[in-house]
């Protein structure tokens, strides 16, 4: 098995942690909206990749 998957998986997990992370009552309020929006943008971009990977494992054999 491919040890990147387990790193996406992670990096998966580090971008819901983005979202949830709270930031409200501290000087990093003003980053809230950012660290949203990257949240987000990882956990699609590499869905879409561990997607693209099972795909092509799937019909590579």
């Amino acid at each position: 098995m491919d040890n990147r998957i387990f790193l996406f998986l992670a990096t998966i997990l580090s971008g819901f942690a983005l979202i949830k992370v709270p930031l409200a009552d501290s000087f990093l309020e003003s980053i809230s909206p950012v660290t949203n929006i990257l949240g987000i943008l990882t956990i699609l971009v590499f869905s879409l990749v561990l997607i693209y990977k099972g795909v092509k494992s799937l019909f590579s054999k």
